[in-house]
């Protein structure tokens, strides 16, 4: 795994105090038994490109803040945000839900 900046990992580590995590086993148990809620890959495009979950949306990190809205209008709707090492999609979680998702 790629070696993050102590400042980024801090920002991290902080975010994933405010947002619940799953694991990877929890997710595909979740996918196989049909009761997966809306699964978001907020990697990069060129990322998505190369291989994602299957069933899972890609609205990527850069656009989340801006598009999530008009994507899950819905509020109430559980959504599991997934990216390369849970670094991306807890900042993604915790942003989403200071947006009120």
């Amino acid at each position: 795994m790629k070696k993050h900046n102590p400042g980024f990992e801090q920002l991290c580590e902080a975010a994933r105090k405010n947002v619940d995590e799953i694991s990877i086993g929890q997710v595909k148990a979740m996918i196989d038994s049909g009761t997966a809620p809306l699964v978001l890959d907020v990697r990069e495009e060129s990322e998505w490109n190369k291989d994602h979950i299957p069933g899972a949306q890609h609205l990527g990190r850069g656009v989340l803040e801006r598009d999530i809205e008009t994507r899950v209008p819905d509020k109430t709707t559980p959504i599991i945000l997934y990216c390369g090492g849970g670094y991306r999609s807890a900042l993604a979680a915790e942003s989403i839900q200071k947006n009120g998702v």
